[in-house]
């Protein structure tokens, strides 16, 4: 795919999705389609593909979840509509049009793809159930659900959705099968231990048991002590699905929050640069017009050195809701260890060498309580930055206002008393 085209499809579409995809779509959102160009890419290479298939790829690619903006039913066929119009608009042969149509609509449910290009993007579009970002995209898919339907399915009702869902699967590319499917497989086989776990019974499918011998060989009790455990089981189900939601509710919240925080500086920014252009201007104006003529009209005097004292205190602190704020920008191991740096922030290890950095990194990762209490301190200097940033920015438009309000009625006052 020609570079200029390339880079011209990706901006279209990275616009299109932050204007008009809905926020419920956590799952088929723009970290999907990328994932799916990448994927692609990645299974493509194991084929002797000429330039304009490639291409065609690259497009069906880009638009095959573009129809998400008005539901999952038929999403394909609107993806196609809107992938032929941008063509159109591209002036790109009606014959390449239909190409593109056809591949995009090899990702259907359930998918039935005839050409070789139609195999590597309906393999790509489920590249994720073979990847190590499996469990992830697999959480957002059921909050996707949930969030369409209004209705929270139970741990059973999920892990069976899924594991129904990754057996009938299969991949139609040889690269996908070499890529894929070995990780796929052992994803089926953790969630139907997953399902042992939780919902043992005596009706467990006998083809299984040499693969799970000690959890089959687990749960082999009598009768009454298996209907026990699912009975107990069954009275915690609430206790499990409220722990599911808090854990979902939780990782929800840090990035909603941060996301807002995101949003809130830049608009803070944007207001001080509004206020930062339009002062600039009226000083302009002062010093080119109004100066000159104090000389000979004397009563502009007062008020133009109101105006002047205005705009300037108005910069002044737009210019402090905008300056950032220069750190150390290093943290020791001692701090790792009591668990007191914020690795989030790059004002924190920016002076540091890569090894310390990932180390400390690791450190993190390896300890959840580490790992959360670190976004938390993110949000909150994050929060600490905003209502200095907002503090500042509301004394320079009050200054602003008021300045205004007080330099118009000193020329008015004035002019009056130039009358007299």
């Amino acid at each position: 795919m020609q570079n200029e085209v390339a880079n011209k499809t990706k901006q279209y579409i990275a616009d299109f999705f932050q204007n008009h995809m809905p926020a419920e779509y956590v799952y088929h959102d723009l970290e999907h389609t990328v994932q799916v160009v990448n994927a692609m890419e990645e299974i493509a290479r194991s084929y002797e593909l000429d330039a304009e298939q490639l291409e065609d790829l690259h497009l069906a690619a880009w638009f095959h979840d573009t129809g998400y903006t008005k539901g999952p039913q038929e999403h394909e066929e609107r993806s196609c509509e809107h992938a032929s119009q941008w063509m159109k608009e591209q002036e790109y042969a009606s014959k390449r049009i239909e190409s593109v149509c056809k591949i995009i609509m090899a990702t259907k449910l359930p998918q039935n793809p005839q050409s070789l290009s139609e195999q590597i993007l309906a393999d790509a579009d489920l590249s994720h159930l073979g990847k190590t970002t499996y469990w992830q995209r697999c959480d957002l898919v059921r909050q996707e659900i949930a969030y369409l339907s209004g209705k929270h399915m139970s741990e059973k009702e999920w892990v069976e959705f899924e594991i129904e869902f990754m057996e009938k699967h299969n991949y139609h590319t040889t690269a996908a099968q070499r890529l894929y499917d070995k990780r796929k497989q052992k994803y089926v086989r953790q969630l139907l231990k997953q399902k042992i776990r939780l919902y043992p019974s005596e009706d467990f499918p006998v083809d299984r048991e040499d693969e799970f011998a000690e959890e089959v060989k687990k749960y082999k009790k009598p009768t009454t002590a298996i209907a026990s455990k699912i009975l107990t089981k069954e009275k915690n189900a609430d206790v499990e699905i409220k722990n599911m939601r808090l854990g979902r509710g939780v990782e929800t919240m840090y990035r909603t929050t941060y996301r807002t925080h995101v949003n809130l500086s830049s608009i803070a920014d944007n207001k001080a640069n509004i206020m930062l252009s339009i002062n600039a201007i009226i000083l302009s104006i002062i010093f080119a017009n109004l100066l000159p003529k104090i000389s000979t009209d004397p009563y502009l005097a007062i008020p133009t050195v109101g105006l002047v004292l205005t705009c300037l205190i108005s910069i002044i602190y737009a210019t402090l809701s905008t300056r950032p704020k220069i750190t150390e920008g290093k943290f020791t191991r001692k701090d790792i260890e009591e668990k007191k740096s914020n690795l989030l922030f790059f004002g924190n290890f920016y002076n540091m060498d890569l090894k310390d950095y990932e180390w400390g990194v690791e450190e993190m990762i390896k300890d959840e309580d580490f790992l959360y209490s670190s976004m938390t301190r993110d949000i909150y200097w994050l929060g600490k930055v905003l209502a200095k940033k907002y503090r500042y920015l509301s004394i320079c438009y009050g200054v602003f206002m008021y300045g205004l309000i007080i330099t118009v009625v000193l020329f008015l006052v004035s002019y009056l008393m130039k009358g007299f």
